[in-house]
């Protein structure tokens, strides 16, 4: 039997962040995942790349 379970992807997610958040944005981050049907993990990937136009070149 394989070591490996699930399914392969191209693109696995290596990192792993724990972070404590308040009411606030607790309540806006499950409103967006109801209303986007996805996870909390992609929802805060997709906010994660939003940061990006904010970096500095």
């Amino acid at each position: 039997m394989s070591p490996r379970t699930g399914r392969p992807t191209d693109n696995p997610k290596t990192y792993k962040v724990t972070v404590r958040l308040d009411n606030e944005a607790t309540e806006t981050l499950e409103t967006y995942c109801k209303q986007e049907k996805i996870e909390k993990g992609e929802a805060i990937r997709r906010g994660i790349k939003k940061l990006r136009s904010d970096i500095k070149k």
